[in-house]
């Protein structure tokens, strides 16, 4: 494991709590689009290797959907986001005000719909790291795929250069009222943004 990735319990605490304020932003967020309360949790953040990432959205072979952008700044790296198809298809319906099964295929508004989406969760999470860091991280023109989550991760590493060996993952659930829609939020800095961002927390 790279020694940047060695992180004792007390910095990846600190991960944790900058991760669970955005959380909190982005819940924030999208009940303002929606128009109605969403919860959003997030139980887990942990490093891994980059080809574990499927394993995390059911497997190399589930059909997902995958908004992904490139941040740059002092510690640059990629984001994304990847919810199964099912759970995309009911988040646009949300988005849309249309009945739960309306949408069956993603059109030019339906992308555009789950882009905002994701502009809007990178948003909250990139301005938690600034708030506890002081760095600030820019993102890119969101970009979107369907496809099984072998394939979209393949693609998004050939798409986005130089990756980092470990994606710090930040699981997160959305509670919309009584239904549920899951999603995985990943941030993968590029070697050495890692580090940046801890020194920058001052967690020892």
């Amino acid at each position: 494991m790279i020694d940047e990735f060695n992180l004792t319990p007390n910095q990846l605490d600190a991960m944790r709590e900058i991760g669970n304020v955005g959380a909190g932003n982005a819940a924030t967020a999208l009940s303002q689009v929606l128009n109605k309360k969403i919860d959003m949790n997030v139980p887990k953040v942990s490093l891994i290797p980059i080809e574990e990432v499927p394993d995390l959205v059911g497997g190399p072979d589930s059909l997902i959907v995958a908004v992904f952008l490139r941040v740059y700044g002092k510690a640059p790296g990629n984001i994304l986001f990847l919810m199964p198809k099912e759970n995309a298809f009911f988040m646009v319906d949300d988005l849309m005000g249309r009945p739960h099964g309306t949408t069956q295929e993603l059109g030019e508004m339906e992308v555009s719909a789950l882009k905002e989406v994701g502009n809007i969760l990178t948003g909250s999470y990139l301005n938690s790291f600034f708030h506890f860091t002081n760095i600030a991280m820019i993102p890119s023109i969101p970009s979107m795929a369907m496809d099984m989550a072998g394939a979209i991760l393949n693609i998004v590493l050939v798409q986005l250069g130089q990756m980092g060996d470990y994606a710090m993952v930040i699981e997160t659930k959305f509670l919309a009222e009584d239904d549920s829609v899951q999603g995985h939020f990943f941030l993968v800095p590029d070697p050495g943004s890692l580090t940046t961002l801890v020194k920058a927390v001052g967690v020892e």
